[in-house]
């Protein structure tokens, strides 16, 4: 089923730093072959959205150096489908920034925003959710979001918190909560009240840019002090002036925390935020100790639920580990525990030479 005015919305410009050093700044995780099926993770999630909207109305927010790359991996979206932000300012100001072009060109128009190197395996699933909560969202002036139903007592995600309470099936929110440590996140799977956040978002941009009137007006305002450059050639000088002046905050803190017409549907869609190595581990099949072994020549002795990833001609000899990343890049070798892989993001930071990043 085709959804007329609805609008999908890829966030793509993140440098996937927890992915360091296969994902660089010169050529982030979306862009990669993440799952060595022959398409990067922006081309499976484009082709999932695209058996819901026309292709004209899939839109990519990425970041001004990004451009060329998503013309690369999406040589069928329109060029001015490719919204370009010129600073990192964390999500809440490019969706603002997406909801005020969309409002100009269709003020009845319906925005999904999902992330763009995310992995659903169960596909017909997650696209009838969506549908679910577009439908909602024609009917009810709410913010909706798809939550994810725990497998395990997760300390790495965001959890969301159901009031109890329905509307029209769906599930109000009763708040959002941080990373928790692991017994809370115990009692949160056991309680059967909280769901991981995604960041999957359904709404209307009339709503959402209510919405930002109401709870972070900074970020609207500044985007909107000449609304009549929005889609015109003007637009990109526009948005050059204005969006570096738009304040840092992601749209959870932004508006989601904050509002209280926020619903989520429950979904079980086989999702995976492949955010680190660790996930990537967990997702890919293994042989008989538990490795992922991404290489075409390695000789392992004692190696134990390992992630190996070699570059094509390279042979590994390796003995005596266990619960490790070995990810050779070429000009990077990272061997790591896989118990510290939270430091990974820390550790890139702490490189001087921007070669390596």
């Amino acid at each position: 089923m085709k959804h007329n005015n609805t609008y999908i919305a890829i966030m793509a410009g993140g440098v996937g730093s927890r992915f360091w050093p296969y994902s660089r700044e010169t050529r982030p995780k979306q862009f990669l072959d993440i799952l060595g099926v022959g398409k990067s993770l922006i081309r499976l999630t484009f082709e999932r959205f695209a058996q819901l909207v026309p292709a004209e109305h899939i839109l990519i927010l990425t970041n001004d150096k990004y451009a060329g790359l998503v013309s690369e991996h999406l040589p069928e979206l329109p060029l001015d489908n490719i919204i370009c932000e010129p600073s990192r300012n964390n999500t809440a100001p490019c969706i603002a920034y997406t909801a005020l072009k969309l409002y100009q060109r269709d003020p009845s128009a319906t925005l999904v925003v999902a992330p763009s190197d995310h992995v659903i395996l169960k596909e017909t699933a997650f696209l009838s959710h969506i549908s679910e909560a577009i439908t909602f969202t024609d009917q009810h002036a709410g913010l909706v979001t798809l939550g994810i139903k725990p497998t395990r007592p997760d300390t790495g995600y965001g959890y969301i918190k159901m009031d109890g309470t329905h509307l029209d099936g769906v599930n109000k929110v009763e708040r959002f909560m941080e990373k928790p440590d692991h017994n809370t996140a115990v009692d949160f799977v056991e309680s059967g009240q909280y769901l991981w956040n995604a960041g999957i978002f359904i709404w209307k941009v009339r709503d959402i840019l209510e919405s930002f009137a109401k709870h972070c007006p900074q970020v609207t305002e500044v985007l909107s002090e000449d609304l009549s450059k929005l889609n015109t050639p003007e637009e990109k000088a526009y948005i050059a002036d204005t969006y570096p002046r738009t304040e840092s905050i992601s749209i959870d803190y932004a508006i989601l925390e904050r509002a209280d017409n926020v619903y989520t549907i429950p979904a079980d869609i086989g999702w995976s935020d492949l955010g680190t190595w660790a996930s990537l581990h967990a997702y890919r099949d293994k042989d008989g100790d538990d490795n992922v072994i991404n290489a075409e020549s390695v000789l392992l002795t004692d190696v134990k639920d390992s992630l190996i990833q070699l570059p094509a001609g390279k042979l590994a000899v390796i003995k005596g580990l266990e619960d490790y990343f070995i990810i050779d890049d070429g000009d990077v070798l990272l061997i790591y525990p896989k118990s510290d892989e939270q430091e990974i993001k820390q550790v890139r930071k702490s490189i001087s030479d921007e070669t390596y990043l």
